[in-house]
């Protein structure tokens, strides 16, 4: 049987729906479709005969030869006064603040939007390649191509939604120019991958903004919270991080714009978080990746979720420089506010994504060891988990995953019906951490009480 993106990759469900193979596909055998589980793979719309192995070559989840760090190492390890640790890959600089142009219409506090203007303003990059709203009830969300600020802008703000790039890319092969592009860690990593492979790619596309990922959701994750906000009509458009002035910003919202232009609006502790934390409809090549900072791009852009910001409402950015081109532009930049900001305190903002992605990787890349199934070489090795409280959280929440996925899309129930199911796997998690609190509390008991012992029998 031939090896092919198809046979390696869509088949073992490591996919995470980029549309780099379909883009770089020099035959043009492959297209991206959405699948039964409202996730983009790609599907062969004429049988592959030359099989090149191009389509694997970019893929993020299946290139043993390639991870982060080898890619990190060739683009920044000589750049002068570049540091490196193991949970961010290699970084110049980290500032903390806001753009007060965009940080009231962004997810965060502006600074990708910001970032990308001044990249235009200053000539650096002739074009834009980012997530906009469509209007598309059956695709909210698409990459589009931009040359001016005011078409950047439209693409200020989260889209937790599924996109795929093969008609940018393909637009980018075709169109000279220069090019910068967001996206996720393990889309610019393709984009990096793909870099190697095609000459006119490696020069068009000149600078990458990365935005941390804790994972990434299907379609069905939106119609979940749509149905969950009592949204009955057709939904054309959903703004996925709106902000208000009583909440702080770890409390946005969605606001859902149906087909009769009606407006309906959920908080993120209605009902959002629970299904976000719990790894609900989240794709299961999200749980094999170990990058949490986008180590192979240029500027990365993230929340502030400490607690010195995380309270203000208006939202606050954090952004790990790579690049002295970027890091030149941001030195120059007006109509920003900007300060120097530890990057202990940067992996810290991120602590809980960190946990999932290394600690849990471990155990969920053991567990699928035992289960036979195809796993990609991570920069995290497989390892049994110590801790049964926390080896069941894991577990639990994978069922939680798999199930989501599997009942959404077969059944096409409601909210209130999936939270019903789910609820028997929320009480065992919620049981689990209970007793290991108490477990926690008696053994810091205990060791207070020996403390005083050998204090007083040396006393």
């Amino acid at each position: 049987m031939k090896s092919s993106v198809i046979t390696k990759v869509v088949e073992n469900d490591l996919c995470i729906g980029c549309g780099l193979c379909v883009a770089l596909c020099p035959h043009g055998v492959l297209s991206m479709r959405w699948n039964h589980y409202g996730e983009y793979n790609p599907v062969e719309v004429t049988p592959c005969t030359m099989e090149c192995g191009l389509c694997l070559g970019v893929c993020p989840f299946t290139n043993p030869e390639e991870n982060e760090d080898t890619i990190g190492r060739e683009l920044y390890g000589g750049v002068s006064g570049i540091h490196h640790r193991s949970e961010t890959g290699y970084y110049l600089a980290s500032y903390v603040g806001y753009s007060e142009n965009y940080r009231l219409t962004s997810a965060s506090g502006g600074m990708a939007t910001w970032i990308l203007e001044a990249l235009l303003s200053e000539n650096v990059i002739d074009r834009v390649v980012c997530v906009i709203p469509t209007g598309d009830s059956k695709r909210l969300f698409d990459f589009q191509i931009f040359d001016t600020q005011d078409g950047v802008c439209t693409g200020a703000g989260s889209a937790y939604y599924p996109v795929e790039m093969s008609r940018v890319i393909r637009q980018i092969l075709e169109v000279p120019g220069r090019y910068a592009i967001t996206g996720l860690p393990c889309f610019l990593k393709a984009i990096r991958l793909a870099q190697k492979q095609n000459k006119k790619l490696r020069e068009r596309v000149v600078i990458t903004v990365g935005l941390t990922c804790g994972q990434l959701k299907s379609r069905h994750f939106t119609d979940y919270i749509a149905s969950l906000a009592g949204v009955k009509e057709e939904v054309m458009a959903v703004c996925c991080r709106g902000k208000s002035s009583d909440h702080p910003a770890s409390n946005f919202h969605y606001t859902f714009i149906t087909a009769d232009c009606r407006e309906q609006r959920i908080f993120w502790e209605e009902g959002i978080a629970e299904a976000w934390t719990n790894r609900w409809f989240t794709l299961n090549a999200c749980n094999y990746c170990d990058d949490v900072f986008a180590e192979c791009a240029d500027v990365t852009c993230m929340d502030a979720w400490l607690p010195d910001y995380s309270r203000d409402s208006r939202g606050t950015s954090l952004v790990l420089v790579r690049s002295p081109k970027v890091q030149s532009v941001i030195e120059r930049g007006e109509g920003v506010c900007l300060d120097h900001i530890s990057v202990d305190q940067v992996v810290k903002s991120q602590g809980g994504v960190l946990t999932v992605k290394w600690e849990h990787l471990a155990y969920r890349l053991n567990l699928y060891c035992k289960k036979g199934k195809k796993i990609p070489k991570k920069r995290v090795e497989p390892k049994s988990e110590g801790n049964p409280i926390l080896r069941r959280e894991v577990f639990l929440k994978e069922k939680m995953r798999t199930e989501s996925r599997e009942v959404w899309s077969n059944n096409a129930i409601d909210a209130e019906r999936l939270q019903e199911i789910m609820r028997p796997y929320l009480w065992q998690l919620t049981a689990g951490r209970q007793i290991s609190k108490i477990i926690t509390f008696s053994i810091r008991i205990l060791q207070y009480i020996q403390g005083k012992i050998r204090g007083e029998y040396h006393g």
